[in-house]
């Protein structure tokens, strides 16, 4: 049953369980006060910037400040835009550091987990080991070799 479940956690969709982690951490919620801030930023840098004359030209500015790959092709020349540009610049920074540690805080107690349930399963057969044929015991040798494997790699 333990096997069962492990296979069925491994082919989750990569997205879908992304967007369960997020619930899971209560992240969604930083996420989208995030993705609200992106949209009320670029409307903000739209209505105060004179070179920034439509609001896709004002969310795509806000695409390249908070991926930091920094296009070039418009730019915002006024004080305001350029602090919420700053602002918008150090907010993804928290956020993708917030989501990520999350991320890998639930995936190494996922892990933990396993790993105690896995010990769990190896010592409730070795309580049992007269009991087991000699099919149940090379097979309780061959997965103690594969979880000897998993812990020095």
């Amino acid at each position: 049953m333990n096997n069962e479940r492990s296979k069925r956690k491994r082919t989750i969709h990569p997205l879908r369980m992304f967007f369960e982690i997020l619930h899971q951490t209560r992240t969604y919620k930083i996420l989208i006060g995030y993705i609200v801030a992106v949209f009320c930023m670029a409307l903000l840098i739209m209505l105060t910037d004179e070179h920034i004359n439509n609001y896709g030209d004002a969310l795509w500015y806000c695409y390249a400040v908070l991926s930091t790959v920094g296009f070039g092709d418009i730019v915002v020349t006024g004080t305001l835009p350029r602090i919420l540009s700053v602002i918008l610049t150090v907010y993804s920074i928290i956020v993708i550091a917030i989501i990520t540690g999350a991320i890998v805080n639930l995936y190494t107690r996922i892990n933990e987990i396993d790993l105690q349930e896995t010990m769990e399963n190896f010592v409730n057969e070795l309580e049992h080991l007269q009991e087991m044929d000699r099919d149940e015991l090379s097979n309780l040798s061959k997965r103690v070799k594969e979880f000897r494997k998993r812990l020095l790699h």
